[in-house]
This record gives structure tokens, sequence and C-alpha cells, in this order.
């Protein structure tokens, strides 16, 4: 049946009412943009950095000042500087995780897997990613997907948890988008109809569909089954949508706008990102590459310790940095053009930070107990701090932000109460953020 791959990953469910106390602190964004760091980006090297530490902790990197008074970040990023007076710093968010699957699947969905292990495996039982969280409880009750993920399925092996809906089922899994936004002829094909088939045999096909359905018992006995007429009903009307279609045409950004946010996968997808909260979208992860990185100058993420030299520092300068400078001052500016940053929450993170001591091949190895994580937009504070780390960069000093409390801040900033019980496969109540709200946070 056309359109069977597609109707499963969208579903509307009634959406919950909005927590009063949340509503009264929080709650005003009505889109967050997750742009995920795969591989741990070096805070004290970015944007935490320890001038006085001794040397062999200290960054190599210079610093300069910022738009906020008082603090200097690394040398290599002067446009971010310039606009971290739209953005909240958050100096003291802390796990356990140090193996890169397992802590990205924490800083995915808020709750920490059941083992450390480095060759953790995607599974059913494991928690659903934020967007699939958003669309189980506030979910676009109209034709435009809640959740759309892309450019990759990011893996540091096997597939990393944490990118689908798990146990809420594959009606709340994300778009998944994996096509090139920046190649010449990127398209959805998944939104277009065959040129043999019309909307009216489509729709015909349809019936037919709901006939047989109705001839079965199927849905009687099939967890997975249940509510495939909605899916099917979804799918129809995205195929049929302008709306949808013209929130992934790129082409009708003009080309200075796309040259602006650079001619990358990655920085056409932050400007499709902005369309698509412009178009209604809910939460949309940006990956910012599909593997950790660490053996190539020119691909792969923030994992540098993996060149067993001293190359490590080199592809800091000369490809992550650069990267960050392209798109993420880009995307706050033209979000707030655009007049979406108040109501778009924006999250810059990765899984963890990086050792404040400085390794014998002159790089940084996993640091999970404490990082920056970077807010902006969707009611947070601007041009502030919270959290302070000690004098290395080492622990949380003041105001910890625990990755559980982390993912309750993005929910309550949407107005979703962290506390909200989803069901597992086994029926077991479970909140949807393992923590409470950083309300320092807010503005």
């Amino acid at each position: 049946m056309l359109g069977l791959s597609l109707s499963k990953l969208f579903a509307a469910e009634e959406a919950q009412p909005v927590n009063p106390a949340i509503r009264k602190r929080a709650g005003r964004a009505k889109s967050i943009i997750f742009l995920y760091q795969f591989g741990g980006p070096s805070h004290v090297d970015t944007f935490d950095m320890k001038p006085n530490a001794p040397e062999g902790i200290r960054s190599l990197f210079g610093q300069i000042d910022s738009a906020i008074p008082g603090v200097r970040i690394c040398e290599h990023l002067p446009q971010t500087a310039k606009i971290l007076d739209k953005v909240t710093l958050v100096r003291t968010v802390f796990h356990s995780m140090k193996n890169h699957n397992s802590a990205a699947y924490h800083a995915l969905t808020g709750h920490a897997p059941p083992v450390d292990d480095i060759r953790l495996k995607d599974s059913i039982e494991l928690f659903p990613a934020y967007g699939s969280v958003v669309d189980r409880i506030a979910p676009n009750a109209e034709t435009m997907p809640t959740f759309v993920s892309l450019p990759h399925i990011i893996r540091d092996g096997s597939v990393t948890p944490g990118q689908h809906a798990s146990f809420l089922g594959k009606r709340h899994d994300p778009l998944l988008i994996t096509a090139d936004p920046n190649d010449s002829g990127f398209k959805l094909p998944e939104l277009s109809l065959p040129s043999n088939l019309s909307a009216d045999r489509l729709q015909s096909r349809r019936e037919m569909q709901r006939i047989i359905s109705q001839q079965t018992r199927l849905l009687e006995h099939s967890a997975t089954a249940r509510g495939i007429d909605e899916y099917y009903d979804r799918a129809l009307a995205m195929l049929s949508s302008s709306r949808v279609r013209d929130a992934f045409d790129l082409s009708h950004e003009p080309a200075k706008t796309r040259d602006s946010y650079g001619r990358t996968t990655y920085g056409q997808s932050c400007l499709l990102a902005t369309r698509l909260v412009e178009a209604g979208v809910k939460f949309v992860n940006v990956y910012f590459d599909e593997s950790i990185g660490g053996q190539s100058t020119t691909s792969g993420g923030w994992d540098t310790h993996g060149f067993n030299d001293t190359r490590a520092y080199p592809i800091l300068k000369a490809r992550h940095l650069p990267m960050t400078e392209h798109t993420l001052p880009v995307l706050l500016t033209d979000l707030e053009q655009r007049g979406l940053l108040d109501t778009t929450l924006v999250v810059w993170m990765g899984e963890f930070g990086r050792t404040p001591k400085i390794n014998a091949n002159i790089s940084r190895d996993h640091w999970p107990s404490c990082y920056t994580v970077l807010l902006a937009g969707g009611g947070v504070k601007r041009g502030h701090v919270h959290g302070q780390s000690d004098k290395h960069g080492a622990y949380p000093d003041r105001d910890p932000v625990p990755l559980g409390d982390l993912a309750a801040t993005m929910f309550a900033a949407m107005g979703i109460d962290p506390d909200t019980e989803l069901r597992d496969k086994l029926n077991r109540p479970l909140p949807a953020a393992n923590g409470k709200p950083a309300w320092g946070v807010f503005a």
C-alpha cells in the first residue's frame, strides 16, 4: 500500500493541558532546535576556558571578549562571541557516562542507560528521544510533523540509542531526513506522488485499504496495528499538503541566506531547521555529523583524541570551530530577524565535555563530570551564565545541572510538565524527565 512507510511515522494525539505552574515560570517556546554535537566538544577550549590554570590544563587557544561582560571565549569563535548576548551558557551540566553511545543516549533522552558500555545497543526498552516525547504529549494536530530529525542516523560502531520513539511506538518516530540539504537536487521524494498516480487514485486506494482493515481482526490483536487508520490519514494529508512541501523546499531561500549558513551539509541542515520551525514543526534534531570523528580533518564529530597524535588541536581550528562559527551565530540571528527566536529554544550540546588535563597526544579525553551547554531563545535569559565550574573546569562549583534537569528544562520551556507520565512496554509509569527544571535559566 502506498504511504505505508511514511504513514507509520505520524499520528496526532490529543494534547494534554499545560501545567499552570510551568506556564507561569516558562512555557514560551513553541519549538526546539536541538543542535547535537556528536563526539563531545571541549568546554575548556570553547566556552569555559580557564586562563589561570597551569600549563597542561590551560587551553592552547587564546581568548577574546564576548557580548556578555566579563565572559571570554575561544579566540577562534569571534562571531559567536558577538551573539552571546542572546545566549545562556549553562556551565555545570554533568552525568556519569564515559562512553559515546551511553553518554549520547543519555544526552538525547535525558535518561541514563542501564550500563555505561561502549557496546550499548539500540533497544525498544530504552527511552525515547525528546522529540518523540513531545509528539506523544503535545503533537501537532495538523499535517505538519511534530518531530523531524536530520541529516544523519548517528552511530559509534552500532547505532546510537535515543534517536526514535522506542516504547512509545512507531507513530511517534521522527520524520527522518537523510538526504543532504546541501545537494543541488535536495528534495523529499516521499512527499511526492508518483507521476502516474493522482490524488484521487491515491484516495481510492486508501478506501480499499480501509475496507480490508475493517474485514480483519488485526486491529484487535496488534498494538502496532491499532490506530493504523490515523497513520494513513496523516500520510495522505502530508502528501497533498503544499505547506509541508514548501517547508522542506530550500530553493525558496535567497542565495545570500543559504550562503550565510555555509554551503555544507550541517549549515544547510540548520537553515532547514529554521524553515521547519517557521512552518510549525515542534522539535528538530540536527546532528553535526554521523560519527564521533577523530580520524579525519575533513569529516566527523568532536572526538579529537582519536588521532593518537598531535593533530587533535589543529582539527578543532580547521573544522569544528569554523563550522560552529558559520552556523550558530547565523542561525540565532536569522531566527531573531524572522521573529522566531522568542518562541524557539535552541540547544547546542554534546554528550560530554573534555578532561581539563591535556593528554600525551596533545588532546583531551572524555569528561562527563562538568561541561557547557548553550541555550538561546524560547524564554531563557539573554547574556547569562548559569552555574560555575571549579578553577580547572573539572566539576560544578555552583548551581550544578544534572542531565535530567536539563531535559526537564527543555520540556518546561515548551510548557510540558517534566513529570508527565509515560508508559513503557511493561506498562510501568515513567516520568518524561528524571529531573527538575533549572528555573534560573528562564527570564
